[in-house]
């Protein structure tokens, strides 16, 4: 079984923040799978789906973005998953920019603090994630509260286009590898558009 899981915060004034890209990311993935992510199990919302001929469970944390790891922890144990090869984890990153994605096979937490508490509560950086980029292109003084503010309306498409693209990433993940996908995804825009 392969665990999806995207970070993010309950409730429906976090719902369209930056800070809950894991969440509507794992939502989009849903949809496209004809599932809804609304199972409770193992203190997070969960679904089961099939995705590139393996079977997969969504989830998404009811711990809050600081304690994901908590949920991480018994979705591992409860499935007898192993982080290194069956989790992908999806959040924000607000090192990247707005409406970019990155890809990467492990590595630290980057100061995200939900993905440094799965790593603490794991005790492995060896953990496929998918970032997505939520970086504004002006200068924020006060990153908690941006993470936290709800999405302009003008914002949207951008928002729409990287979850699509996030779960394309995650299929090429399943079928392919974690290596392909980087190799598909963690392209410039510039080199994007000159195939």
């Amino acid at each position: 079984m392969k665990l999806i899981v995207g970070l993010g915060n309950p409730g429906i004034e976090y719902q369209f923040t930056p800070h809950n890209m894991g969440f509507l990311a794992v939502d989009r993935i849903a949809e496209q799978c004809g599932v809804r992510v609304n199972n409770r199990n193992c203190r997070a919302q969960t679904a089961r789906a099939r995705m590139a001929e393996q079977e997969v469970l969504l989830a998404k944390p009811e711990t809050y973005m600081n304690l994901s790891g908590i949920a991480v922890r018994e979705l591992v144990r409860e499935y007898e998953a192993q982080p290194e090869q069956d989790l992908v984890l999806l959040y924000d990153e607000i090192d990247l920019p707005f409406g970019t994605l990155r890809i990467r096979p492990h590595g630290r937490s980057a100061g995200h603090n939900g993905v440094e508490s799965v790593i603490d509560a794991l005790g492995t950086r060896e953990i496929m994630r998918v970032r997505m980029g939520i970086a504004p292109s002006y200068p924020v003084d006060d990153g908690a509260r941006f993470v936290l503010s709800q999405f302009k309306k003008s914002q949207y498409p951008v928002v729409d286009e990287v979850l699509d693209t996030a779960a394309e990433a995650v299929k090429v993940i399943l079928a392919d590898g974690v290596q392909a996908a980087m190799n598909r995804f963690n392209r410039k825009p510039e080199e994007a558009t000159s195939d």
